[in-house]
């Protein structure tokens, strides 16, 4: 067993990224697959979205349950779990032989994958002193954007063997990395006078009527719930529609428009998500704001990079303009955890993340909502990008609004 505390809250970061990474690449490599599934498994388009959908919604609403049960137990044990029951779903997915079969496995992959995030980020916060927590909380939402974009992988499969082999190969691979982590993966010890407060507070928690009475009764809780749904209404209107941008303004191929909407824009976001935090980190030796500062000047700069981008008729400058996006919108990932550290009674930090999950996917989905119906509507995507730039707007004025508090009060 590792013990030197030196290293391991990096070992921590590098061994929950590899989760991070599987949790994304378990959920998304279904949409990479879609024209072998349904060759196999007859189903309309309705049909196939729903596969998503109840995934999303489900995970939505487990989430706070989900972070309760990280707050009320062993962090460790929690993603352990999480792992190895999802990655079992996973590969009972690989035996689904109807649409039906396929939807029940997607509502209990939510249910399993909803417990990981909130233990997660709780665990990386327990384990990283204020120093170095957005750093760290940006490194493993950086693998957790690396396992989403290698979702392309289970439609190679896919169409290379079956559409199930995907599907067996990650299930068996999760469960495996789930044992290992047996051996690696605790939750901290109280080193300092700081930690043993922090340990006292964790042991004092209330039932779940009390931790909803911490958290709703907190107003910057609220504003944070707020912002954290609009940056996921953001994303999923810029992220799902760029491509179909890409390719209706400059009569791009398919093939060429994703290449433009992916090649430039995820290496960006990678970097954006890492900066940000060691950015924040750097900043918050001198401002004790830093951390909810700099995602409010991140949103700023972006707004006026959409505006450009999504306005010009310059290939060079709109590429230009949405990698800037790239680069600054992601600032807020990487210190959401810090911030809730911050506003938010630090006994309930899994919980009030599993709210933040769930305002971002209703929210989320209402925004993928709304921008296909003005696509219905005839609305070109410029006025949808402008309208999603605009809410950058409102995150940051409510950003800047937030105030600190800097230890929670124990009642």
């Amino acid at each position: 067993m590792i013990s030197k505390r030196g290293y391991y809250p990096w070992l921590l970061v590098a061994l929950l990224c590899l989760v991070g990474a599987l949790n994304y690449l378990d959920r998304m490599t279904i949409t990479t697959m879609r024209t072998s599934i349904i060759e196999v498994i007859p189903m309309t388009d309705a049909e196939f979205g729903l596969l998503t959908s109840v995934f999303l919604w489900v995970y939505g609403f487990a989430s706070p349950f989900a972070g309760y049960l990280a707050d009320r137990f062993n962090r460790s044990k929690v993603i352990i779990g999480s792992l190895f029951f999802w990655s079992l779903v996973t590969w009972l997915t690989s035996l689904a032989t109807s649409f039906e079969q396929l939807l029940a496995a997607r509502a209990l992959m939510g249910i399993s994958e909803a417990c990981y995030m909130p233990a997660a980020m709780a665990l990386i916060m327990d384990w990283h002193t204020g120093k170095t927590r957005s750093t760290a909380t940006g490194i493993h939402v950086a693998g957790v954007m690396v396992g989403q974009s290698l979702g392309f992988i289970g439609g190679w499969l896919a169409e290379t063997h079956s559409w199930n082999h995907a599907f067996s190969i990650f299930g068996i691979v999760g469960i495996g990395y789930a044992v290992v982590l047996v051996f690696f993966l605790r939750d901290p010890k109280a080193n300092t006078e700081e930690e043993a407060v922090d340990a006292a507070l964790h042991a004092s928690r209330t039932g779940p009527r009390g931790a909803l009475k911490r958290l709703f009764g907190n107003p910057s809780f609220i504003i944070v719930m707020i912002i954290w749904g609009i940056a996921g209404a953001i994303s999923w209107m810029v992220n799902g529609w760029l491509p179909t941008f890409y390719k209706e303004r400059f009569a791009l191929s398919q093939t060429e428009a994703g290449l433009y909407s992916t090649a430039y824009f995820f290496p960006a976001m990678l970097v954006g998500v890492i900066g940000g935090g060691v950015l924040a980190d750097w900043w918050s030796k001198t401002n004790s704001k830093a951390r909810m500062w700099l995602p409010a000047i991140g949103f700023l700069v972006a707004v006026p990079a959409v505006f450009v981008a999504s306005y010009t008729m310059l290939l060079w400058a709109t590429v230009v303009g949405f990698v800037v996006y790239a680069l600054t919108r992601p600032f807020i990932d990487a210190n959401m955890m810090p911030i809730l550290g911050m506003i938010a009674d630090k006994r309930y930090l899994a919980t009030g993340y599993g709210f933040l999950n769930l305002c971002s996917c209703v929210i989320g989905g209402i925004g993928i909502y709304v921008a296909g119906a003005l696509r219905d509507e005839q609305v070109n995507l410029t006025l949808i990008f402008q309208i999603a730039a605009l809410s950058m707007v409102v995150c940051a004025l409510l950003l800047f609004c937030l105030k600190p508090k800097m230890r929670p009060v124990n009642k």
